[in-house]
Order: C-alpha cells, then structure tokens, then sequence
C-alpha cells in the first residue's frame, strides 16, 4: 500500500506536466486574427491562418494581430495650399495589416503603426494639397487629390507590412485668425455690394420717377388742350343756340337775363328796398 502511495506522487506529477505542456503548445487563431510564433522574442514562423496550431511550450510565445480592416482617425493638422492659404484638414484613413510578420520586425504594435501612418499621410496631404489652390481643395479636384495620396502612402507603408487602402478628408477648416481676417474681407464685399446695388437701385428709381413725372404731365397737358378745345366747342354752340334763340324773341333775352339778376342779387339773408313799380321786379309779380 505504502509503494502504491509512493508510486502515485511522480505519476501524478507526470500527468499535470503533461497537461500543462499540452496548454502550452495548443493555440488557437481567430476567423478575424493572423498570429505569429515567438521564439526567445524572435519570430520563427508564421503568419498563421485562421484555426488550431501548435507550439513548443514554455519555449514559444504567439503574438495575433487583426485582419480585419482598421481606421485611424487623425488629429487635424495645418496645411498651406498653392496660393498661400492657411487650413486645417482633419482626415482619416483606412489600412489592414497585410504581412504581421514584417509589420511586427518594424512597428511591432498597432500604436506604433498609427503614428507611422500620421507622419507619412500627413507629409503626403501635405506635399498634394501644396499643388493646388484652396478653392480647388474645397470643390473639384478633392477625389483625385485623394486617391493619389491613398496611392503614395500605401506604396510608402508596403515596408512597414502596411496597406493603405483609402485616405480621405473629413473637414476642411481655416485657422481661427484667418478665418476672422477672410470673413472681415467678405463681409467688407458684401457691404461694398449692397452699397453698389442700392446706389443703382435708387438712380433706377429716379430714372422711373421722371419719367413717370414726364409722362404725367404730358397726359394731363393733352388733357387740358382737350378740354379747352371741348370747352370752346361748347361755348359756341351754346353762343349760337343762344343767339338763335334771342334773334327769335327779343323778350326771352330779357327774361334770361332778368331771372339771372335775381339768382345774383337775391341770395339768403338779403334785404332790398324796391318800389313796387321797379323795374327790377318785373318779372316777379
């Protein structure tokens, strides 16, 4: 009994360093990962697909690195363009690591390989946007702009075991001081436009105005010259009825002009002092 109790001790031993070496040289790798193995710190295979491998234990260690595409996200920097304008371009960037065998031999981490990717998007946003003006930046030329920096950096980044795939600018910004100093210029424009605009309004108005006043009193001349005519017209006529009716009855004419003595001389509150047989009351009694 006591050799069975002896015998167990090693055994047991046995089976625990058994099941530790087999933990330690077992490892799995991700559908989203690639690994690489580690001997002393140096890398001795890989990179390593996606399922069960095996390492020497205690010996090899297994660094994994993503697959799957990644963004970085830059701090927003300035840029002077063609015709000397200052502006601050915020851009990110998308990148995988292609070959982690060489990406871990020249930046190891992914910390690392995001300041690689600012100093070198960063000096090619630099050198493309340098080329072209600020206006151009902003509207047309931007894609292209783009895709020949995408092109550059990725071509720069293939030694880092790095692909760059697509570069582009979230926002385009002016500096504080310049954007104060431009929109002191623009606003100076605007106001030296409306000035211009109402300066032309108001000689159009005056134009308007005489031209109204012109016509006006070219209308109301005829229509005076047409009323004399009318008037002198009705004169006549009413001169030559007259005159047809008095050469008539020379009584009538005296009866006309009697009745407009009385709408003359007789209005409210007047008082006359007549004799009865007046002449003047002739046609009154």
């Amino acid at each position: 009994m006591s050799l069975l109790k002896k015998g167990s001790a090693p055994l047991a031993l046995l089976i625990i360093v058994a099941v530790l070496g087999i933990a330690q040289s077992a490892y799995i790798v991700k559908q989203t990962e690639k690994a690489i193995v580690l001997q002393l710190g140096k890398p001795k295979s890989g990179p390593m697909g996606p399922g069960l491998h095996f390492k020497l234990p205690f010996v090899q260690n297994v660094i994994y690195f993503d697959s799957r595409l990644l963004e970085y996200d830059a701090r927003p920097a300035e840029i002077l363009t063609k015709d000397k304008k200052n502006m601050v371009v915020d851009n990110y960037s998308k990148w995988r690591i292609a070959d982690p065998l060489l990406f871990y031999r020249t930046v190891r981490s992914i910390p690392r390989a995001q300041a690689r990717l600012d100093d070198i998007i960063y000096a090619e946003l630099r050198v493309a946007l340098g080329r072209y003006t600020l206006i151009e930046i902003i509207s047309s030329d931007r894609t292209s702009i783009m895709e020949e920096v995408s092109q550059t950096s990725n071509t720069l980044l293939k030694p880092y075991g790095i692909e760059v795939l697509d570069v582009r600018i979230k926002r385009t910004d002016l500096p504080p001081e310049n954007a104060r100093a431009i929109y002191g210029r623009m606003r100076a424009e605007r106001e030296r436009m409306a000035k211009q605009y109402r300066s032309q309004g108001s000689e159009a108005a005056a134009r308007i105005t005489a031209q109204a006043d012109k016509e006006r009193a070219i209308t109301l001349a005829d229509a005076n010259l047409k009323a004399e005519i009318l008037r002198g017209e009705g004169e006549g006529k009413a001169t030559k009825i007259y005159a047809d009716s008095f050469g008539k009855d020379p009584r009538f004419y005296e009866f006309k002009k009697s009745l407009e003595a009385y709408e003359a001389g007789l209005k409210e509150n007047t008082r006359l002092i007549l004799s009865q047989d007046n002449p003047f009351l002739k046609y009154m009694k």
